[in-house]
């Protein structure tokens, strides 16, 4: 019998992902002067406030206000009808130094053996649906945010949009778990207060199907625009006005959209956040590679669907586990003629993969600062970009300077490096694909 299932995504503008991007923005200022920094930071952001706190330990300093200020001005509350804007918001650190106790676990005279900086579970996920391997309900729902956000700062179209929205999308499976087509979106988004009532809302609604919709569809393959049909129900501020948003309509926080930050609750979550957490942190590093492995193997043949999970002893640098589910969907046989068994391919993936933390940090330059493009739209399924950043250290003596912002260096490094399809020829050796 066909099924319903729903995911959700959030704009940058959402007060959970503005405390996101500022925590990661803070990461990178942070990994810009010192590679080593070990970073935990957390963000509350509220109407006209927001305060960031944690644990970091660096060798350089960081002018928390000025990289806040800058965060809250890109995503753009830029106005004081907003109630919450870059120029007058007021700032509060509450940053400290990071535990003894946890460093001592961490840091290791053999970087190789540098342990990880927590214990838990993470899990990677794919799958065939979309072409970047993640599940239709939540690549739609960024497409539908992203597009959006784009409409809102080219200033050409749907001029009354503000930078708060959020979007739902529903899509119908068969039983045999093959899409059928997109049920319902649900879609929110902030806008100025432009007319009476009931023709806000008809003109706000009308745009989305006549102006966003079209485009997020040219952006999906043909398999994928075929489920787009006359019977999808669309729903536009179901509530009503939505004018008051951002921080100053609900409180945010980092971390609080750990689904949305994933595959919108298909797989599985070991429940740990990302943003605002340096590399040793296996909760990031650790879900990055599995993702990685997770994608590899699709690409390479293994499977239709899979999870990996890894997990890890704080201070340990071997993972204490790793599992694999493939949904029944692997291709490969046994020396019996019999689907080859999940416990042998995760048995292959730890040959393959070298999942210790350092190992993993070196794999996709997780030293580097790229992590605040990641705090937005999901930190899976992104294009792998090359970009120029500004580094306060020389890259090849990455060692602390004296005077931290003396002299600044430029570097070429890659962004989503873990969505790189790099291990599909070593899978396929491995599995005689």
């Amino acid at each position: 019998m066909p099924y319903l299932f729903t995911s959700e995504s959030v704009s940058e503008g959402h007060p959970d992902k503005v405390a996101d991007q500022i925590s990661d923005a803070l990461l990178d200022s942070f990994l810009r002067i010192d590679p080593n920094s070990k970073v935990a930071c957390e963000t509350f952001v509220t109407t006209g406030l927001v305060v960031a706190g944690g644990e970091v330990r660096t060798q350089g300093y960081v002018e928390i206000q000025e990289v806040v200020r800058q965060v809250v001005k890109d995503i753009g509350y830029t106005k004081a009808d907003y109630q919450f804007d870059y120029n007058s918001c007021g700032i509060i650190s509450a940053i400290h130094s990071q535990s003894d106790d946890i460093f001592r676990g961490v840091d290791r005279a053999n970087k190789e053996n540098q342990g990880a900086g927590d214990q838990g579970m993470m899990f990677g996920y794919a799958c065939r649906e979309m072409d970047n391997f993640m599940p239709i309900p939540i690549e739609l729902s960024h497409l539908l945010m992203q597009e959006l956000a784009s409409i809102r700062k080219e200033g050409k179209k749907m001029k009354y949009l503000r930078p708060d929205s959020k979007s739902q999308v529903t899509v119908e499976y068969s039983d045999t778990n093959k899409p059928l087509r997109i049920h319902t979106i649900v879609l929110s988004t902030q806008h100025d207060d432009f007319d009476a009532d009931d023709k806000m809302q008809a003109k706000i609604k009308t745009d989305i199907e006549k102006i966003l919709i079209p485009r997020v569809k040219k952006l999906c393959p043909t398999r994928v625009k075929r489920l787009f049909n006359k019977d999808m129900i669309l729903h536009v501020n179901p509530t009503g006005n939505f004018v008051v948003g951002g921080p100053h309509g609900d409180t945010g926080l980092t971390g609080r959209k750990i689904i949305v930050d994933t595959y919108g609750g298909r797989g599985a979550h070991g429940g740990g956040a990302f943003s605002g957490k340096d590399p040793s942190k296996v909760d990031r590093s650790a879900a990055y590679a599995t993702r990685h492995i997770a994608k590899n193997m699709i690409a390479a043949g293994v499977c239709n669907e899979i999870l990996v999970q890894v997990a890890y002893a704080i201070g340990v640098a071997e993972p204490v586990g790793v599992f694999v589910n493939t949904y029944g969907s692997c291709k490969l046989k046994d020396e019996q003629g019999k689907k080859l068994k999940d416990g042998i391919i995760a048995d292959k993936i730890k040959q393959i993969f070298d999942l210790k933390p350092a190992a993993i940090i070196e794999r996709f330059g997780l030293k580097n600062p790229i992590y605040q493009p990641t705090a937005s739209y999901g930190h899976f399924g992104r294009d792998v970009y090359t970009d120029e950043v500004k580094l306060y250290y020389n890259p090849n003596d990455p060692k602390p300077q004296g005077n931290c912002y003396e002299k600044s260096y430029k570097n070429t490094v890659k962004f989503f490096a873990w969505e790189e399809l790099d291990y599909v020829e070593t899978i396929k050796k491995e599995f005689d694909l």
